[in-house]
């Protein structure tokens, strides 16, 4: 076993959630997000392993190089457009579809004589950050459509609430986005891993009464084996873990009741013990956050970590009885220990968690 955290990527299981999430709503077009690094996996990796995705969404023009010279061919899409000539001759050179969400980018596509490109209006249904006003939508469709540096106009809202199946703001941004669908001929793309699996029923309804023919949908998170919900686990949605996070112990060594462990002494054994000493940290994206009592995974069994998590290191209680030697195997999360459940320890989401995992060169 070499030293040092490795994230380990499952292809299969990719692959396996990538099945389940097309069939969720049938006959729609999946555009994959492996933006930041696919959640953390491996962007190149990822999109390779992909090849029935339709499309591939990142959120920075160098992601898109980066996919470009792996020879990936699929269609990109650049979530938050382009902002400047410069940038747009880049998009252009890319192949890149893009999304454009206010006005200034509009008229940068009216100014500009590149060859054109696949362009997505993003809609402020209720989130309020990215988009247009449903109000002035009409207008841009009008003014794409006539520009020369846009092509095929397609719709795009983000939801805001999906992740809380008890709260009806995904219905009403349905209902906005279908109003604005309605009678349009272009694509439409609204779904994110939350909708796909909670709300999908609804948002088939309300796509079929607007009489809309090419739906997309956008999985993010859910396509790594995380579940998007606080009341869900993955594996009741039928998920599973892409990251297998793993490291293995440095040292093993008897502690005394009373004795503090790492920096500031936060963590007192309550009685004598075993400690290990687990090669990872911070360093390699095991968050300086996570706290006491989170749980890992020694030779298989649970422990709790035991103290601040410092840069390399962190340290864990094995137990009294313990028999772990050094080398033995540590799982940080993945396969028998969810990456929503250290980041429930944590007091955060999954997000940040499997996005600040690190490659040191192991």
């Amino acid at each position: 076993m070499s030293f040092g955290a490795r994230a380990e990527i499952r292809l299969d299981a990719l692959q396996a959630n990538f099945d389940l999430l097309a069939r969720r709503v049938p006959g729609a077009r999946v555009m994959a997000a492996v933006k930041a690094n696919a959640y953390g996996h491996g962007i190149v990796t990822v999109s390779k392993a992909l090849p029935g995705a339709d499309a591939l969404a990142v959120a920075r023009l160098v992601e898109a190089e980066k996919l470009r010279n792996a020879g990936i061919g699929q269609a990109i899409v650049l979530m938050g457009g382009v902002i400047d000539q410069q940038e747009l001759c880049r998009a252009t050179s890319l192949a890149c579809d893009i999304v454009v969400h206010c006005h200034e980018q509009v008229d940068l596509l009216e100014d500009s004589a590149v060859s054109p490109l696949r362009t997505w209006v993003k809609i402020d249904t209720g989130m309020h950050r990215l988009g247009f006003d449903p109000g002035d939508v009409p207008e841009v469709i009008d003014r794409l459509r006539a520009a020369p540096s846009a092509r095929d106009i397609g719709l795009m809202t983000h939801l805001a609430n999906a992740d809380n199946r008890a709260d009806d703001m995904s219905v009403s941004q349905f209902e906005r986005i279908a109003s604005l669908a309605a009678g349009f001929d272009g694509d439409v793309s609204v779904a994110n891993s939350a909708a796909l699996l909670g709300w999908d029923e609804t948002l088939k309804a309300r796509m079929d009464a607007a009489g809309v023919r090419n739906t997309w949908v956008r999985p993010g998170i859910s396509l790594y084996g995380i579940s998007p919900f606080h009341d869900a686990s993955a594996e009741e949605l039928g998920l599973q873990p892409v990251m297998n996070f793993d490291s293995c112990l440095l040292a093993v060594k008897p502690l005394r009741a009373g004795e503090p462990v790492g920096y500031g002494g936060t963590w007192t054994s309550q009685r004598d013990t075993v400690l290990g000493v687990v090669a990872a940290g911070y360093g390699d994206g095991y968050s300086r956050f996570i706290p006491s009592g989170t749980p890992v995974l020694v030779n298989g069994r649970r422990v709790p970590v035991a103290g601040v998590i410092s840069m390399d290191l962190l340290t864990v209680d094995l137990g009294p009885a313990a028999a772990d030697t050094v080398g033995s195997p540590v799982r940080l999360w993945g396969e028998g220990l969810p990456v929503e459940e250290v980041a429930a320890h944590a007091g955060t989401t999954a997000y940040p968690l499997v996005t600040g995992v690190r490659d040191r060169g192991v």
